[in-house]
């Protein structure tokens, strides 16, 4: 039996790749331009089209791509099939396009001005490949990696300059792919260019050499981890550890117990903009004492029901939302809707303001973190959460979910 289109993509998410790839040229054209197909097989189509796109089919795709009232989806797709066709960029660099808030379009027609040789772009892009989000990096950085291979790095940093970190951030990355030495972007004052330059250090030597003479404190900082990231040294970075003086972000409140939990839980893997003294502490101290999430739990009811608070099964943070993880475990307990978190990362519990409740966990070893401690901020420790990589409080990192 010959396979139709329909038959290859019968439903969204059900797509024979392989085989709307095989399949003939301009019957995949003429049903992405179709608009009264499903938006996920004219996108599967266009995607399949790659390499492959009839002259003759072309005006009428790029009209797909102009109708600002058809589905971004399939837009973006298309955007990426004809990013060789310089008649789009007029159309692409019309200030227009600025008024075209369709989920991705902006990004996706940066990337496509970037493909076809748009200078002009290269701010933008740069903006964008500094995102914090992956799929925004990406797109920028390949647009800007397309205009430095039509016209050489220099002529891309030329449209830049110095003043913004995205522009410098650009400077390194270009730099380096270009054989450069960028070291000296570790002492840049925007800890998320400081952070990147560091990700592309591969020298443990020169990271050494670099130590001994590096203009900033934070420098030294982001020197130290460059260089465990590539040694995987522990007592090497804990001797610089020393050597610089045991640094650490002071954080009003926050005791060793709470710190320790915090720092090994979030601190290696913070996000880009946080302080490196963060990361350092993760690699230098001794995390928390090792402990059975099980047995913690097995007491937390026992001590509940030990008060005759009629303790239900616990459940973890993701089952009681519905979907996610996180760092504690939920009890239910008496005949309503309460609940009592359990953290994973150490003895702490948290609830309502159920005082049988609180003295039953304490009595247990537990450390009950009330509104006050909870309200602490752990400054400088940047850690994702909901969209935001702000600092987030203790009682949110101690009871942390991210569906």
């Amino acid at each position: 039996m010959v396979k139709t289109i329909k038959m290859l993509s019968p439903e969204a998410g059900r797509t024979d790749t392989a085989g709307l790839r095989a399949f003939d040229a301009d019957a995949l054209a003429r049903c992405t331009a179709d608009t009264a197909q499903p938006w996920w097989r004219r996108r599967a189509c266009a995607e399949a089209l790659a390499g492959r796109v009839p002259e003759r089919r072309v005006p009428a795709l790029i009209a797909r791509v102009q109708d600002t009232g058809d589905v971004s989806e399939v837009r973006i797709a298309l955007l990426t099939l004809l990013a060789d066709r310089p008649e789009l960029l007029p159309w692409l660099r019309h200030e227009d396009r600025d008024q075209d808030g369709a989920y991705g379009m902006a990004g996706a027609v940066l990337g496509a001005r970037g493909a076809l040789g748009d200078l002009t772009a290269a701010g933008a892009l740069a903006t964008l490949a500094f995102s914090p989000w992956r799929h925004h990096r990406e797109t920028g950085e390949a647009g800007l990696d397309a205009l430095a291979a039509r016209y050489g790095f220099e002529a891309v940093l030329a449209e830049l300059g110095e003043a913004r970190p995205e522009d410098r951030s650009t400077g390194i990355r270009l730099r380096h792919h270009a054989g450069g030495d960028i070291i000296d972007a570790l002492a840049d004052p925007d800890r998320a260019v400081a952070y990147r330059a560091q990700e592309f250090l591969t020298d443990p030597e020169r990271l050494r050499g670099y130590l001994a003479g590096a203009p900033t404190a934070e420098a030294k900082l982001w020197a130290a981890y460059a260089l465990h990231r590539l040694t995987d040294d522990a007592a090497e970075t804990r001797r610089l550890y020393e050597e610089l003086g045991r640094p650490r972000v002071e954080v009003a409140g926050l005791d060793e117990e709470l710190r320790a939990a915090i720092v090994h839980e979030y601190g290696q893997w913070a996000e880009e903009r946080s302080d490196p003294r963060w990361r350092i502490e993760a690699v230098c101290t001794q995390p928390p004492p090792a402990s059975d999430p099980a047995e913690r739990l097995l007491r937390a009811t026992a001590a509940l029901t030990a008060a005759g608070l009629a303790p239900k099964p616990p459940v973890s943070c993701g089952e009681d939302n519905g979907s996610g993880e996180g760092t504690y475990d939920v009890i239910g307990y008496g005949t309503s809707d309460s609940t009592v978190f359990i953290s994973t990362l150490g003895r702490f519990a948290t609830g309502g303001d159920d005082p049988d409740v609180r003295r039953a966990l304490e009595s247990a070893g537990f450390r009950w973190i009330d509104q006050a401690v909870g309200s602490i901020q752990v400054t400088d420790l940047g850690v994702y959460y909901f969209g935001s990589r702000d600092p987030l409080n203790v009682h949110t990192l101690l009871f942390y979910w991210q569906d």
